[in-house]
């Protein structure tokens, strides 16, 4: 095998939590015009978990932080960092983040959120690297989480058949002398589609009036065909060059985790890898487009149900709003 830099930081433990409710496609299709066939021809996705009216998204991210830290073996108070990648925060300010701490009962660590959309927990997972990698942090929380029924237009079928509510969270701590542990990240934003995947009101660009909240202009717009098309080049690519860092061939992941946005998105980059499609960790069906959450879901899945094995090479990617994307490479 080439050789490989000596990774710096690792996963200690992960953790997930996705809200009871469970809204099927037949019964979206009593709320808009279209049809469980339909959807599931075009995305790959049959169901999707919705929160709770008492629940915001600091509440998800505890269960799913929670277990995390259950499964690294350490308290909220070993901690030194949280970072929270959502598009959906409780409020605008203070960051999720911060709630967060509070509700684990953490000290008095740096605690943000970053907005990167669906690839927020790639982003976070690669600040939380190069802080331990400088050692000047140990035990880095990273989470994913989003509440995105409270921001989609229940009226366009285009985007509310999609996404779903969830958390999923991460452990980060130093490396250990087995090979195990974070073999490189890439991340990267392309703003000329901004407008492609936003949510175009709410901002100091053009604060909600009662006219724009009747068109809708706080809730999420896509085009869609241009999100598809760069998602699979942009996110094989982005494989590629995490590959390439770590010094790696395709044939050496044993796993891959993309984010859950579209069956045909993962299935098209799956062969432009080369990369047998039952390698990939597939929840899609079961909980549509998590966003920032979707991999870490994924992951927990993988780790928990024994997919993922102790020494597996595992792939995650994703692309979102911005448009952000970005890879990560990790022996588990």
């Amino acid at each position: 095998m080439p050789s490989v830099t000596a990774p710096h930081s690792v996963i200690l433990g992960t953790g997930a939590y996705a809200p009871d409710k469970i809204l099927t496609n037949g019964e979206l299709e009593r709320l808009v015009d279209t049809s469980d066939a339909w959807i599931t021809e075009r995305t790959g996705i049959r169901e999707r978990r919705i929160a709770g009216d008492d629940q915001a998204s600091s509440d998800m991210a505890l269960h799913a932080a929670q277990r995390a830290l259950q499964a690294a073996g350490l308290t909220a108070k070993d901690l030194d960092m949280i970072i929270v990648g959502t598009v959906t925060p409780d409020l605008p300010m203070p960051a999720c983040a911060a709630i967060l701490q509070q509700k684990l009962g953490a000290g008095p660590i740096p605690s943000f959120d970053i907005s990167a959309a669906c690839a927020g927990f790639i982003y976070a997972m690669s600040i939380a690297d190069q802080f331990i990698r400088s050692g000047a942090q140990k035990h880095v929380l990273i989470v994913g989480v989003e509440l995105l029924s409270r921001i989609l237009n229940w009226k366009d079928r285009t985007t509310c058949v999609l996404f779903g509510d969830g958390a999923g969270a991460a452990v980060l701590g130093p490396a250990k002398e087995d090979g195990s542990g974070i073999l490189s990240t890439k991340l990267y934003t392309d703003s000329s589609l901004v407008g492609s995947l936003c949510i175009p009101g709410g901002g100091s660009k053009e604060p909600l009036t009662a006219e724009s909240l009747a068109n809708a202009r706080g809730k999420v717009h896509m085009a869609g065909q241009d999100i598809f098309k760069v998602a699979v080049k942009n996110l094989t690519s982005a494989s590629r060059s995490a590959l390439e860092q770590a010094e790696l061939p395709a044939s050496a992941v044993r796993w891959v985790v993309p984010h859950q946005a579209n069956l045909r998105i993962i299935a098209q980059v799956a062969a432009r890898l080369d990369i047998p499609l039952e390698r990939f960790v597939l929840n899609i069906e079961r909980y549509g487009n998590t966003s920032s959450a979707s991999i870490p879901i994924a992951l927990d899945e993988g780790l928990r149900d024994g997919r993922i094995q102790k020494g597996d090479t595992v792939l995650m990617c994703a692309l979102g709003a911005g448009v952000s994307w970005g890879s990560a490479l990790v022996r588990v």
